[in-house]
């Protein structure tokens, strides 16, 4: 029994970068041999196993065959006659298809190590086209590595695979956890870069087709990211790109928000104060749970504005004007809610005839 650091962790340590996980692949051997060392296996089908003591993912050398659509599509060979090369073959990159031995030595039969100096994404093999989620992997990696092309014969491949709708069978969930990362990484306009010169928006992100995608690095997260990034599309392309890729419901609200409220609130001075008030209330800026932070941090960025005064306008309203002074007013029911609402926007009208805000 031979075992092997492979695929992302010998990239990133190669890379120089932190290695945030590892995978390990085992030749020369059987579930049998591995479940009496205390391994665990992980599903009833799939030759992987957690080791006794780190839980990291040891999995039997295997070879794979396509016989049918989606990811569980194909019949799984693992034995102990399967080689690493016949293991690494199956692998989507020529860079996550290097492995190291116990003593060190690099095995690279792909010239991964001579991809990741050329900065190039590089399917290892025909096989590629097996699995059309590398598609996304490709342009996720573009994002998560600055500075790395995709080989000219992947990029044609890709295309291929494209053209012969091989994107319809995936599911929405592996698609939304592709993006999520690439969100997550330090170029994530050139996930959708790749996609484009790919030809692959479609069917997936087809409402991104011919748009602008805004360098949404300096936002902190990824459903920031993603919100800024759709919701100039209008609210139909946001309602239909959400619910195609069955987007989180917090990701849904804040893209929605930039698509029906982000003018209103990014040019705030020029517009109403009911406009403005009704904006608000939609980012539920009055209340303890207020989507306004992150929500004014994404406009900031895309309308290039400053949005701290409406922040300290919200904050005073919502400190100064409280449905409690007008219960104790005697105020209740209708009555009530159409009180506050009208002092707040007195408030904002205030606001918007004064030079400064108090």
């Amino acid at each position: 029994m031979e075992i092997y650091l492979v695929g992302g962790a010998v990239r990133d340590e190669l890379l120089g970068r932190p290695v945030q996980e590892r995978d390990w692949v085992v030749v020369g051997s059987t579930p049998e041999e591995l479940l009496s060392a205390g391994y665990r296996q992980v599903g009833r089908d799939f030759p992987v196993f957690l080791h006794p003591d780190s839980s990291e993912e040891y999995a039997l050398a295997r070879t794979e065959r396509k016989s049918g659509p989606g990811h569980t599509g194909f019949v799984v060979h693992a034995d102990a006659d399967v080689t690493l090369e016949e293991d690494l073959v199956r692998r989507d990159l020529t860079i996550n298809a290097m492995a190291r031995a116990a003593d060190g030595t690099l095995i690279d039969p792909f010239r991964g190590r001579r991809d990741l100096e050329a900065r190039l994404l590089r399917h290892v093999s025909p096989a590629f086209a097996e699995d059309p989620l590398r598609i996304f992997r490709v342009a996720r990696f573009a994002a998560q590595l600055p500075g790395f092309e995709v080989a000219p014969e992947t990029l044609e491949l890709m295309r291929q695979m494209a053209a012969e709708n091989a994107l319809d069978e995936l599911s929405a969930e592996r698609v939304w956890a592709e993006l999520y990362k690439a969100l997550a990484g330090n170029a994530p306009e050139r996930f959708f870069q790749v996609l484009t010169d790919a030809c692959c928006l479609t069917p997936w992100f087809a409402e991104l087709a011919g748009a602008s995608v805004p360098l949404t690095t300096p936002l902190p997260d990824s459903l920031q990211r993603f919100a800024a990034i759709v919701g100039p599309l209008g609210k139909p392309a946001v309602e239909s790109l959400c619910e195609r890729l069955k987007a989180p419901r917090a990701a849904q609200r804040l893209a929605a928000l930039v698509a029906e409220h982000g003018l209103t609130l990014a040019h705030w001075r020029e517009q109403e104060a009911a406009d403005v008030y009704q904006a608000l209330l939609a980012a539920r800026a009055f209340k303890k749970d207020s989507a306004l932070p992150v929500l004014a941090a994404v406009l900031e960025l895309l309308y290039s504005v400053q949005l701290g005064d409406l922040r300290t306008l919200t904050a005073a309203i919502a400190a100064d004007i409280s449905a409690a002074a007008f219960v104790a007013e005697g105020y209740e029911g209708a009555a009530l809610g159409a009180a506050l609402d009208s002092a707040r926007v007195a408030s904002i009208e205030q606001a918007l005839n004064q030079s400064e805000l108090p």
